[in-house]
């Protein structure tokens, strides 16, 4: 097949650090050409992957970047692609409204219904469909537009499974240093329980003041704070954690930083929000928690999780691998029923 793929115009795939979505894109393009299909990718202009690349214009504030950026997309019609595959906005899927050419909606984030409900009165029929990153997303579309989870997923293959760790290895926080991401909690998790807590990620603009005021007069040589870290310095910094703390206070669409540590083998600790009792199996490869005592109780019992079952787990419902194969399926279908 000849599958175009729309990523957000504002970070490069791959990423250098930041940028979930841009990864699973990355994987995902590279898994396709390796099983023989045709992929031309529409995205940011640094962009650096092994297939034709529509690149975005410098992004700028103002809707003459928007127009430019649909102008870009529209250029796909000289590819005559099988499926579109947008994991950007709705909007860009547009040029190709009225067009049989199947094309499918990736939500990585909370969709806005409205606009759902408006693109199924002006898109062709049966021509637009729906994913999302997680039941929790999925769902919130079912009632009006067709659509389908597939988790986010990573390459397990660049993490190294970590059988075991010392009784005293840290707890590990990793994500944007903000309070709907539940810093704060991870340190009074530390404190109550007495177990050394690594903190990593950026911060924010918005939230250096929050960085400043509640997280930064915590540290000590208990809880320490390492910044944002590259690919290999997460890969040590996840594997050797005891477990992995997600005390969330927003209903997080996916997560895929969960799924980086259970690659390691690090089993999760997460609050009863957003797709966390998706991806965690309570008791199994973590622990879902209601409560801070409930995550100092599930810290307490981290050692009666396997971490190679926590490994197992990730290799068969979150592996690259098996996203790409779930991808594929609805290209391929999609593309079948075009010409009944």
């Amino acid at each position: 097949m000849k599958i175009a793929i729309i990523a957000d115009p504002f970070i490069p795939v791959p990423p250098e650090n930041y940028g979930g979505i841009e990864r699973i894109i990355d994987f995902l393009v590279r898994g396709l050409v390796a099983n023989g299909h045709q992929v031309l990718l529409v995205a940011n202009e640094n962009s650096n992957i092994d297939v034709p690349l529509l690149k975005f214009p410098k992004q700028q504030i103002g809707v003459l970047t928007h127009i430019k950026n649909m102008r870009t997309i529209a250029k796909l019609h000289c590819f005559q692609p099988d499926v579109i595959h947008s994991f950007g906005r709705l909007a860009y899927l547009l040029p190709f409204a009225y067009s049989k050419t199947p094309k499918l909606m990736s939500y990585q984030r909370e969709p806005t219904i409205k606009q759902i409900i408006n693109a199924q009165k002006i898109f062709r029929k049966n021509t637009l469909s729906f994913t999302g990153c997680s039941e929790y997303i999925s769902k919130q579309i079912m009632p009006y537009a067709k659509s389908t989870a597939i988790h986010n997923g990573v390459e397990t293959f660049k993490y190294d499974f970590v059988s075991a760790v010392d009784q005293n290895a840290p707890l590990v926080f990793l994500g944007r240093i903000e309070p709907i991401k539940g810093t704060h909690i991870a340190i009074a998790i530390a404190e109550i329980t007495g177990k050394k807590l690594v903190i990593a990620g950026n911060i924010p603009p918005a939230y250096q003041t929050y960085f400043d005021e509640e997280i930064k007069p915590k540290l000590s040589d208990q809880i320490n704070y390492v910044g944002a870290v590259n690919d290999k310095q997460k890969n040590l910094l996840l594997g050797n954690a005891i477990a992995f703390l997600m005390p969330i206070e927003w209903d997080e669409p996916f997560g895929i930083v969960m799924a980086e540590a259970m690659a390691c083998g690090t089993p999760v600790i997460g609050f009863r929000r957003g797709a966390v009792p998706e991806i965690v199996k309570n008791e199994q490869t973590g622990f879902i928690c209601d409560t801070i005592d409930d995550m100092v109780s599930a810290v307490n019992a981290i050692h009666n999780i396997n971490r190679k079952l926590v490994r197992e787990d990730c290799e068969k419902r979150f592996s690259s691998a098996i996203i790409i194969e779930k991808y594929l399926a609805i290209y391929q279908s999609a593309n079948e029923n075009r010409y009944r």
